[in-house]
């Protein structure tokens, strides 16, 4: 019975992604991008700097898919709850780092400085898997320390989503919106130690919010 249970699952999820991944794809090649502060990308790319992109978890959707092919690692959570992310970044390009920073998230934090140290980009959601929301967990800020890579706040804003019911308010532009995607400057965490590197997390959620009202700014 555990066996036929775990294959049914495991058929559920393929469907899910394959289900997901479809109609992501549809929907999202009707977005229209508009940027905001674009050339703090450019200027970090154009350096051969690896760096974190540092998102809010409810507005992971548009911004992987804004960002696809461009080989970056994402930050997955092992919980069955980031299985479809997972697979669905990983079917649009993206290479993936499984678990947390927050959750006895060792193994993670080493796997996130080697992909930096190696010269890959990250993308890192500092308020996942689980929240609260738009608190700006200390995990991506000891990574930075350790390797002295910068820390790209990126934002998205839709002018029409659905928005789900969950802890992070999830939204799915619908199709043909106008989606803005803002990019705060760089910022390289300034500490003597991984402690006072955590301590730095109010800073950076003020500077997430600063990237996230560019987005909404008409």
């Amino acid at each position: 019975m555990t066996t036929q249970s775990g294959d049914d699952e495991s058929l559920r999820l393929r469907m899910s992604v394959l289900t997901g991944s479809a109609a992501l794809r549809a929907i999202a090649s009707t977005w229209r991008f508009r940027i905001r502060g674009g050339e703090h990308l450019a200027s970090l790319r154009a350096a051969g700097t690896p760096f974190i992109f540092s998102l809010w978890h409810g507005q992971l959707l548009p911004l992987i898919w804004h960002h696809r092919g461009q080989h970056v690692a994402i930050l997955v959570s092992e919980h069955r709850d980031g299985e479809l992310i997972a697979r669905i970044a990983r079917s649009i390009g993206y290479r993936l780092i499984r678990g947390s920073t927050t959750r006895g998230g060792g193994r993670a934090l080493l796997a996130l400085v080697r992909t930096l140290e190696a010269g890959t980009e990250v993308a890192v959601t500092p308020d996942g898997p689980r929240g609260p929301a738009f608190e700006f967990a200390p995990g991506a800020l000891v990574a930075a320390h350790r390797t002295g890579a910068p820390l790209l706040p990126v934002a998205a804003h839709a002018d029409r989503a659905w928005r789900l019911s969950s802890w992070d308010g999830f939204i799915i532009p619908k199709p043909f919106a106008r989606v803005t995607v803002a990019y705060g400057a760089p910022v390289r965490v300034d500490a003597e130690s991984p402690r006072g590197a955590a301590a730095q997390s109010p800073e950076f959620e003020e500077l997430m919010s600063d990237t996230v009202r560019a987005a909404c700014a008409s």
